[in-house]
């Protein structure tokens, strides 16, 4: 079977072993592109082009914390139906529907670095900042201001964050997130997320940034499981 969207076929056959180790590899990506700032300084990842949280956050970070500790119980963290309600509170999704409880469980999923299951406030202002980098980058290919991007529109929102994926990938994840061809914001953020998380989990592995790296099946599965 064939990943799509990574250079280079994988072929490993049946259902792997635990011990077994495959191989995936991922295009080139362009580094270091800016993008549009609302509210904190939101900078590009230098390895794929995602929004990477700036400490120079200044006074927008009053009111990201007045949305989170209103809402926080006393372990001083979010959980998905926690996080879902301060974002919905806070007006962070505009016009647009307020987002899903899957779509908060994956957000969680893509920061939880302490394994909580929540997100303590540090964690929360990098999703801040990633979230409304995504919303700019939302308005700006949605030129029609229709609420929803198509496929073209989705393959112009991924090159603007940096990726460099296949036509067949685009497609793919067309058919995973939009309805009837068109993509709602809810949507564009569980995509963006989980393509932010994927990317995560296989930099970390890929030591020497060659976009190629080895896994283990059990870790793969314990990777792209959680997301």
């Amino acid at each position: 079977m064939a990943y799509p969207g990574y250079g280079g076929g994988v072929s490993p056959g049946p259902c792997p072993s635990p011990s077994r180790n495959f191989s995936i590899q991922v295009p080139g990506i362009q580094m270091g592109q800016p993008v549009p700032e609302t509210g904190p300084a939101v900078l590009l990842d230098e390895y794929c082009g995602f929004p990477a949280f700036s400490d120079a956050y200044s006074s927008a970070g009053d009111s990201v914390y007045t949305y989170f500790s209103a809402v926080a119980g006393q372990d001083g963290e979010l959980d998905a139906e926690e996080l879902q309600r301060c974002l919905t509170q806070s007006g962070i999704s505009g016009t647009y529907s307020p987002f899903s409880l899957e779509t908060c469980r994956i957000m969680i999923a893509m920061l939880d670095r302490d394994y909580t299951g929540k997100l303590g406030f540090n964690e929360f202002k990098e999703l801040w900042a990633a979230l409304n980098a995504w919303k700019q980058n939302f308005m700006t290919v949605d030129q029609d201001g229709s609420g929803t991007v198509e496929h073209h529109e989705l393959r112009q929102a991924i090159g603007l964050m940096g990726y460099r994926l296949r036509p067949q990938t685009i497609t793919t994840i067309v058919k995973r997130y939009s309805k009837n061809g068109r993509i709602f914001f809810d949507d564009y953020v569980a995509c963006c997320v989980k393509l932010r998380a994927l990317t995560d989990f296989f930099r970390k592995r890929d030591h020497l940034q060659q976009g190629s790296v080895n896994f283990m099946y059990d870790d793969f599965l314990q990777g792209t499981m959680a997301i």
